[in-house]
């Protein structure tokens, strides 16, 4: 009697308001989300190519098998709890000192889905618990697994098994495979980071545990196991490359982690430039087919002074894959790193006319060498940094301090996974594009960090605000220090490594990257109010013969820079409108009408590779 009152207690006390279950079904479907660029015009629509909500009955059997044997492999059995579960993971994780393990059954994730946020607290898990039990108690089994399938994320933007499967594999969910079912339910781990769109090899390994478990509960045999990993799943043709379709499924993805499933159509107002979005896709295609080498890829990231992204590029080709390099590829940033290391040392008290010694020297059991072994004596380290000289930026980081250099980095923006050894100098540890092109910003402005962002805003069907973005500015040096560092890198394209990045009109900044045997390039700049990375590797990782950050992405990066706007300026007005001292070619009527005829051509390019 004291253990059932006390129940009860524990019923009152943490169950919240519990609605009618008519509505359950009512939210279940999935909703529409309009995508705009900054202008206002629709770039994409999600969440509308399948049905509203499908039966059990109008899926593939081998979902709710694979998702039973995955997530619940007692579902049919327990009353909302898996006590033998729940009692593995709590051993599991007292064993660990922490949480490894959950024991979540699918009707504890349907009523965390429904009603909780992902606050793992003991209030929250009892919570959850109570809420499992009505659920439990007012739908039957197939009922509750038949929201669950409508309700879960599968990544990039689509909620519910029918927009997954038309999402990724172009088709209803009835006619999903087993291979397709496994990569489906193995989302449900971690929908973002397994998502097909951000790393096929990833999802297909997933899918692969999804398939063994499978069997192990006897829903599939060995030789179907078999079959389906030797020919594992793969995405559709998209017939048709959608404008920015990077640039979309990272958004969707980022907005399903902050605001939840979708229960209204939504209107997303993002900071992409549609213009400058066209251009980098065209000029991206076009600079790795004219590269003359097989499967070369590439990426670029365009960010404004406030942290924008104006555009993006996450590979050659959406329809042939859809991992986004430029936020989820991890590669070595090579020499393109080194200006972390020049800007801890100007922190320091160095000044870009230092002069250090460029010598053979030894580091431990290590010798830095340059390319061709050449040395160079004296220099400055303006000169250094223009000439991306090795030795003198490990000198310099030995000087300064390892653990200086990679504070700043840090501070700059550059993720956590630093090594801080003697080669972190020469960009050995890995960053995303998206992250190296980030920590530009405070070199081409005043010292100030401004982290990226895509949306503007979000409002629901009925214009009611979602969320708004809020400028955000973090100190991470001084102005003085950042006009060093621009005065530095300018002349890495005006005399350096970076040539082939300058621009006719106006003043460019900026630094080339190349790792050992040329497995990955790059090029990050800024000039005027934009900061623009571009990336050069393969998928595979293997060298590009030739290829260098000072060739190949330095001139995709003057190519890309050229379509922004210039430098605002405001020289006198004299008569007829022109402006006093500017060329020909410069007059405010010539370049609109060269502009006007810009656009055109880059439509018709735009149609013809489309």
């Amino acid at each position: 009697m004291v253990g059932l009152v006390g129940w009860v207690a524990l019923f009152f006390l943490f169950a919240p308001d519990l609605p009618d279950t008519a509505e359950l079904w009512q939210d279940a479907g999935q909703a529409k989300i309009i995508v705009l660029a900054s202008d206002g015009d629709a770039i994409s629509e999600r969440g509308v190519a399948g049905r509203q909500f499908v039966e059990l009955n109008e899926i593939a059997p081998t979902v709710p098998e694979a998702v039973i044997a995955t997530e619940d492999r007692r579902f049919y059995s327990h009353f909302g709890l898996d006590v033998i579960g729940t009692a593995r993971a709590l051993i599991r994780n007292l064993i660990a000192g922490g949480y490894v393990q959950g024991g979540s059954t699918i009707t504890q994730q349907l009523a965390k889905n429904l009603y909780l946020t992902p606050e793992r607290s003991l209030r929250r898990k009892l919570e959850e618990l109570m809420l499992s039990l009505w659920l439990e108690a007012r739908l039957d089994k197939d009922q509750i697994l038949t929201l669950y399938l409508n309700r879960v994320y599968f990544g990039a933007g689509a909620y519910g098994i029918e927009a997954a499967a038309q999402r990724y594999f172009n088709k209803p969910a009835i006619d999903l495979d087993l291979a397709e079912s496994a990569m489906l339910v193995g989302l449900l781990k971690a929908p973002s980071r397994l998502a097909p769109t951000n790393d096929i090899g990833a999802a297909r390994d997933r899918a692969a545990i999804v398939l063994t478990r499978m069997e192990e509960e006897d829903f599939i045999t060995t030789d179907d196991v078999q079959l389906a990993v030797t020919q594992p799943a793969s995405l559709a043709d998209t017939n048709g490359q959608e404008m920015a379709a990077y640039f979309v499924d990272w958004v969707l993805d980022g907005l399903s982690e902050f605001l939840g499933k979708p229960e209204h159509d939504m209107i997303v107002r993002t900071t992409l430039d549609p213009e400058l979005q066209r251009h980098g896709e065209i000029r991206v295609r076009q600079s790795l087919d004219g590269a003359g080498q097989a499967d070369l890829n590439g990426a670029l990231v365009l960010l404004d002074e406030s942290g924008a992204v104006r555009a993006m590029v996450g590979g050659r080709s959406y329809r042939t894959s859809r991992f986004n390099r430029a936020v989820n590829a991890k590669r070595q940033p090579g020499s393109a790193f080194k200006p972390f290391v020049y800007a801890a040392a100007l922190e320091s008290g160095w000044e870009p006319s230092s002069v250090i010694d460029d010598v053979p020297f030894t580091i431990g059991d290590w010798q830095p060498r340059n390319p061709g072994g050449a040395f160079a004596g004296k220099v400055t380290l303006t000169e250094a940094l223009a000439r991306s000289i090795n030795t003198v930026a490990v000198r310099l980081a030995d000087r300064v301090g390892l653990d200086r250099v990679a504070s700043t980095a840090r501070r700059f923006g550059i993720g956590d996974d630093l090594r801080e050894v003697p080669s972190l100098a020469l960009g050995t540890s890995e960053v995303t594009l998206i992250d190296l092109t980030s920590a530009f910003v405070p070199f081409a402005g005043d010292g100030m960090r401004r982290p990226y962002f895509a949306v503007e805003s979000v409002h629901d069907q009925w214009g009611r605000p979602l969320y708004k973005h809020r400028a955000t500015e973090v100190p991470v040096t001084t102005p003085e220090v950042a006009k060093g560092m621009r005065t530095m890198l300018q002349a890495v394209v005006a005399n350096g490594t970076g040539k082939a990045a300058a621009l006719p009109d106006r003043t460019a900044a900026g630094k080339t990257g190349t790792t050992q045997d040329a497995r990955d390039a790059w090029f990050v700049g800024f000039s005027g109010s934009y900061i623009l990375g571009v990336w050069v590797g393969r998928d595979d990782n293997q060298p590009m013969p030739g290829i260098n950050g000072g060739n190949l992405p330095a001139t995709l990066w003057r190519q890309v820079m050229q379509a922004t706007p210039p430098p605002h300026r405001a020289p006198a007005v004299v008569a007829g409108g022109a402006t006093e001292g500017e060329p020909l070619l410069h007059q405010p009527w010539i370049k609109e009408g060269m502009n006007w005829i810009g656009r055109k051509v880059n439509e018709a390019i735009d149609s013809v590779v489309n």
